[in-house]
């Protein structure tokens, strides 16, 4: 791994060149939403969501289809996209609630360090503890009120380039119940997929949730608009994004595309064409991407690779990993449910090294299924779990909240929704082996202790939201699914 100060030598070198050549490092606006499946936005075809400024970036840019976070859960999908690592490389960096130990360095820093002003509003990288990382401000960078005030500062201090994360609070749970059909929304055309059941409660829970999505429009159009008027928009790279896939019942902590797969979107006006990109994308490539667009080395310990969003070149690797430890705190004594996975455009093939484990947390509240211990409303987990019992509903429980085998193996182009495990098919047997090997193969090449020998550290490590250790479901959800008043994670506690 190369040492700070050689880095900083290569950022001072890298600096002094693009001035004595006269070229204009870009600005980097990161706009990124919260719990957000890739295809729920007008640009990537869902006819009844309102994104009017997102399609507005999205038509004079790049719109990626295969875009997956490095692990679905927002701690350290954040952390990924941030170091432009393997999450199981980051130490307690892979848990949500957890840390980001200092030593490892952001990208925002080395654009820092190489002279650039760097700012953040909203979640920014989190949840998780900032003080207990060793570190003395988010990893995103300075904390900002609003984008006006960001370029303000910008402004006074002589314009340098700059990075700006906004990092929206929306879709997260809890929607505004009833907002979606108050709104006027056309609850009826809206696409309910086949891992959910097609029920009143859950079309307006989904309603609820393009609403909210419809509210990060609006922040985006916001932002947009300042971008105009402060006259910065010409030499700005603009990223659309989320940090992982909905809070819906089999998505947000799943490997599955309902709880990986993400938008993407890049705008840098006369320096890409427009279009449509396939190729696998990792966010965890966002780093080395922004670094390289910055001008700047990217360091030897990042695993992920610059996307070439300019010539929309293929990536040199036709798979990605995906790799998930403790997401919620949801099982006794603090247990995660690890999960290691590589797609490839033919087949998703996940390995759960702990498959005795309860995937979506322990029952009666299933804590990995938001809405997280049910203290907050979740229309469509609430059904699911109230009907489990009726042979109608029966396998949507299955699909979220039933325990799986070590192996799934899936081919997307007659499953889609990953829903047809072939993992024991004789036929897939050949195809299953060499997805396995090749996955076991990156991970010991990149260090993952579950495979090299090290050591486990993800289920003793500290989890930071203590509430949770003695999770409290709501009123609501007490009697719709006949729950205690309080439960208790932690024996001794």
């Amino acid at each position: 791994m190369k040492s700070i100060s050689i880095y900083t030598c290569f950022l001072s070198l890298i600096f002094n060149c693009l001035v004595l050549k006269g070229q204009e490092r870009p600005n980097i606006l990161l706009i990124m939403s919260d719990n957000q499946s890739w295809n729920h936005l007008g640009a990537y075809g869902d006819s009844v969501i309102k994104t009017p400024n997102i399609d507005q970036v999205a038509q004079k840019g790049i719109i990626y289809s295969n875009v997956f976070c490095g692990s679905p859960s927002c701690t350290p999908s954040r952390a990924g996209l941030l170091t432009g690592q393997d999450i199981y490389r980051l130490k307690e960096g892979a848990n949500l609630w957890g840390i980001l130990p200092k030593e490892f360095d952001s990208y925002v820093d080395l654009l820092e360090k190489s002279g650039y002003q760097v700012g953040y509003e909203g979640k920014g990288w989190g949840p998780g503890n900032i003080e207990a990382s060793g570190r003395s401000r988010n990893p995103g960078g300075d904390l900002y009120a609003d984008f006006e005030t960001f370029l303000k500062k910008n402004e006074d201090n002589g314009q340098s380039p700059w990075h700006y994360w906004f990092s929206s609070k929306h879709p997260h749970r809890p929607f505004k119940t009833g907002s979606g059909k108050e709104s006027g929304m056309a609850i009826d055309k809206i696409k309910v997929p086949p891992y959910l059941p097609d029920s009143k409660e859950v079309r307006e829970d989904i309603a609820d949730y393009y609403y909210a999505i419809q509210e990060f429009d609006q922040e985006v159009g916001q932002l947009l608009a300042t971008l105009k008027n402060n006259g910065q928009e010409k030499n700005t790279l603009i990223i659309i994004c989320s940090d992982n896939g909905w809070q819906m019942p089999r998505g947000l902590a799943n490997v599955y595309d309902a709880g990986a797969r993400v938008p993407l979107i890049f705008n840098w006006s006369g320096n890409i064409t427009a279009g449509k990109a396939e190729q696998l994308v990792n966010l965890n490539q966002l780093a080395p991407t922004i670094l390289k667009a910055a001008g700047l080395p990217i360091p030897t310990d990042m695993t992920a690779q610059a996307i070439d969003f300019i010539d929309k070149a293929e990536n040199t690797e036709d798979f990605i990993i995906m790799a998930r430890e403790r997401h919620a705190l949801v099982r006794k004594n603090g247990l995660g449910y690890p999960v290691r996975a590589i797609r490839t455009a033919e087949y998703l093939y996940i390995l759960n090294l702990e498959s005795e484990r309860w995937p979506a947390g322990e029952p009666p509240l299933f804590g990995d299924v938001d809405a997280h211990m049910l203290h907050y409303p979740s229309a469509s987990k609430i059904f699911i779990l109230a009907n489990k019992n009726n042979p109608k509903y029966k396998r949507f429980f299955e699909y979220a909240f039933e325990k799986r085998p070590e192996e799934e193996l899936y081919k997307l182009a007659t499953d889609p929704d990953q829903l047809i495990n072939l993992a024991n098919k004789k036929e897939y047997h050949h195809e299953k082996e060499k997805l396995k090997q090749r996955l076991i193969a990156y991970l010991k090449s990149t260090g993952d202790p579950r495979f090299t020998g090290g050591s486990i550290i993800w289920d003793e490590s500290t989890y930071y939201q203590k509430r949770d250790f003695n999770p409290k479901p709501s009123e609501e959800a007490r009697k719709a699914l006949n729950l205690e008043k309080e439960y208790h994670y932690f024996e001794n506690k």
